[in-house]
Formats: C-alpha cells, structure tokens, sequence
C-alpha cells in the first residue's frame, strides 16, 4: 500500500511525487507513456523553446549579424538537425526526471492508470497486461490535449496540432495558424524565421487576447516585421485539405467569407483537460461540465483522498501553476498549512520579443473599478536594448492610485520571461512602485525599463525619457 499514488508524470505529476517522497511518503507515478515529463516536456515547453532559440539564431544570422560586423555566406536552414538537436533537448530532460524518479526512491509504473475503486489504481501496459497497485492517498495530474473544432478533421500531416509541429519535414510555405493565443503564436514564429509565410486567424480582436490588450498591440507590430499576416475578428467555418494544398474559410467582422490556402494548416486553439481511460466514474470523482476534475481550494474532489492539479483542474494551463498545485497537495497530505496566489502566477509567450505578465491587466482593473494609475518605458529608451539590437516593446506597471501598491506588471521586449520574476516577488511582498524604483539596477541592463516603468508610475519620474 502507498501512501501516495500520482497518476500522471507532467510538471504538475513529477513534481508532486518528488515533494511527496521528500516529506517521508512511500510514493507511486503512473505513467502511460515510455517516457516521464507529460506533455511540457515531449510535445510542449520544452522542445517548442529548443526550436525557438534554433530558428532565431538563424534569423538573427540572416537580419542583423551583418550590422554587428559578422558576414556569413550561404546561409542555408538544416531543418533536420535542428529537430535532431530538440530531440536531444527533449530526452536530456526526460532521463533528468527519471533520474530524479530514482534519487527520490519513487516507483514508477508504466502503463494506462485507471481507477477500481477510490484507493486502487489499474495500470494496464501497452501490451494488455495489467496489475493493480493500492493508495491512501491518489492525486490526478493526467494532463490536457489540444482542442479542435467538430467540423476540422485533423489528419496529424497537413492539418496540424501542435504535436505535429515539432516535427516537420520540411519548412511550410505558407503556414495558415488558426488561433492567435500563445502556442500558434510561438510555432508561428519558428517557421517565419525560416522563411514561412505565417497567416493568423483569430475569433477574438486580438493577439493572446488573455492578456493586456496592449501587449497583443505590441507583438502584433512585432510580428509583422517577420512576415505575419493577421486575419482578427474572423470566424473559421471550414477547413478542407485537397492534396497538399490546404483551404481555410473564415467570417470576418462584416460577415464577408474570407478564403486562406495554405501548405499546412494548425490548429492551435487552446487545449481541454485529459481524462481518457481514467475511468474517475468507478472512484465516484464528480467532474464539471467542461470536463474538467472539479476540486475544492485545497485541490481535494468529493472524494476526500483523491486530488487533481494542473490543467485537469479549473484554472491557467501552465506547466508552472501545475508545479506549484503538486507542492501544494504534497504539502496538505503532509499536514502543513500551503497556500497559493493564483493572481501571482505569471504568464510568458516566447515569441521574440517575449511577452511577460503578471497580475491583473488594465482591462481587469477598469472592469473591477479600481482607481490605478499606469506607468510605461520603451526598450527604445533602453541602453542595453539599443546595444543588442532588441529596442521593439515596453515595460507597462499598473499601481493602486492611492497606496501605489503595484497590481499588474506587463512586458513585451528581450528576456522579459526571465524579468518578470523581479515583479513577481515584488507583488508577493506588496511592495509599491516607488520600492522598486528606489532600489539599485545594474546598468546597462534590460531590468532598467521595470525600473523606469516604476518611476513612471510614480508621478510620471521616469529618467530616460
């Protein structure tokens, strides 16, 4: 009998087994997969990051290295190595979390994990045969797929998730992406940068329209410069493939059907909570309407020793929020008093210029009547961003008008998805905007603009504009 039983080996899944053998509990990882890491680490996070730094080398190569004094001739994209090397991205990072499965003296089972009753799990393997294995205790981090539209069949070879995207054999030449949120976005990138027309269509009336309205402004200007075309406002009725060439008809905002034709198209409208096969039915686990694991705030289902975390559950699909949700339970089953800021979770869009943002956005703050005041700063004004050629984006803080507690920190510039930790532990302290900006930045560094955006917001201080 385990004390612990996590079915699931995603961010949200590992993590939580390794917090749970660290507090003393005999613990158990059920994965269907041969390898550990879910979904962030095969087909996500990190092999899209691993072709995102190879095709902006290559574009920085073909666009600016001649204006920093480097002259490259033929220049030429190896498509295939620069999948072989996020392939090799990928499995370094797999082992590293079966190592950490073997430090922390974690079993791992590899096979279907469904449920008998509420303390027995069923791992089937791939070829038929199953064993059970007991639980006092079972946490649910089994993940989300990607959505599609009922009318759009998704053949895996022209039209595309994801998944797919990872592994193309050859560079699209015109890549139509349906959606205009964070991963059609960030594999968009990948193939303009190597030469790809890239159209975007999108439902809302704009970019990463989860977001401040201003960054999807910003990165929409951004993107254009590398060849993006935007189809906002416009609802995709029909996707027909006709040999290798791909149909996409959309309304826009008039009514008006909009033809697109493209190589390939993908699909990439958000994804949707993975239960398949769980059978959470035999362990009486109540599920909500959107198919998510419906829990209480302390992440427990209606059956008091089952929990879920990450995207199964209500809340932003992000491989970190699921890390924060696996310490979380580990700690509750440990008797320990854990809490988490939902509002203090930050959320990236490795595009290039990085979109960054934490708190609440303009929008949120107006739609709640809070009185704010805002401050911004150019990485134009930037003298690190002039130096290495990334002056696209700004430095946007949002202030209480009253207490000048910060309340949302957005950013679109160079590196912004490591610069939004200075605003998040700024938040979680409550510090104000004249905090930050009475503390010391190296110079020249990126960090200046939060800093500036700081003093901006403190009755408009900032020096370098």
């Amino acid at each position: 009998m385990y004390d612990v039983i996590v079915i699931g080996s995603g961010p949200g899944g590992y993590v939580a087994a390794i917090r749970c053998a660290q507090l003393g509990m005999k613990t158990a990882l059920v994965e269907k997969y041969p390898t550990l890491g879910g979904t962030c680490l095969n087909v996500g996070c990190i092999p899209s990051k691993a072709l995102l730094d190879s095709s902006e080398h290559y574009h920085n190569a073909e666009h600016t290295f001649k204006t920093h004094g480097i002259n490259l001739s033929n220049l030429k994209v190896d498509l295939g190595q620069m999948v072989s090397r996020k392939n090799d991205v990928v499995k370094q990072n797999t082992d590293g979390i079966q190592f950490l499965m073997k430090k922390n003296k974690i079993d791992v089972h590899q096979g279907l994990g469904s449920f008998v009753n509420n303390t027995t799990v069923k791992v089937t393997k791939d070829d038929g045969s199953s064993s059970d294995i007991q639980g006092k205790n079972i946490i649910i981090a089994t993940g989300s797929k990607p959505s599609t539209l009922p009318f759009i069949k998704l053949d895996k070879d022209r039209v595309i998730t994801s998944t797919e995207a990872l592994n193309l054999k050859e560079i699209p030449k015109h890549l139509v992406v349906i959606g205009g949120g964070v991963i059609g976005l960030e594999l968009g990138s990948v193939y303009a940068r190597l030469g790809a027309k890239v159209s975007v269509i999108e439902f809302m009336d704009s970019l990463i329209p989860t977001m401040d309205k201003t960054m999807g402004k910003e990165l929409q200007k951004s993107l254009k410069k590398i060849g993006f075309e935007f189809y906002l406002k416009h609802k995709v009725t029909s996707v027909e493939r006709k040999g290798k060439e791909v149909t996409v008809k959309a309304d826009n905002a008039k009514g008006e059907t909009v033809e697109v034709k493209g190589d390939y198209v993908l699909v990439s409208i958000g994804r949707r909570p993975y239960t398949e096969g769980l059978n959470v039915e035999a362990a009486g686990v109540k599920m909500t309407e959107r198919g998510q694991v419906e829990v209480n705030d302390h992440l427990q289902t209606n059956v008091p020793n089952i929990y879920a975390i990450g995207d199964v559950v209500k809340g932003a699909m992000l491989a970190h929020k699921a890390e924060e949700e696996g310490v979380f339970v580990a700690e509750t089953l440990a008797g320990q008093k854990p809490h988490i800021n939902y509002n203090l979770i930050p959320g990236v869009v490795y595009t290039w210029p990085e979109v960054a943002a934490v708190g609440f956005t303009e929008e949120q703050l107006k739609e709640k009547g809070i009185k704010y005041k805002a401050g911004k700063f150019p990485f134009l004004a930037s003298g690190r961003a002039r130096a290495s050629m990334d002056t696209d984006g700004l430095v946007k803080v949002l202030a209480d008008a009253e207490t000048d507690e910060i309340l949302g920190v957005h950013m679109i510039g160079p590196r912004t998805a490591d610069m939004i930790a200075e605003a998040v532990v700024a938040m979680e302290y409550r510090a104000s905007a004249e905090d930050i900006s009475r503390m010391s930045h190296a110079h020249p560094t990126y960090t200046e603009a939060f800093k500036e955006a700081c003093l901006a917001a403190t009755d408009n201080r900032a020096l370098h504009i």
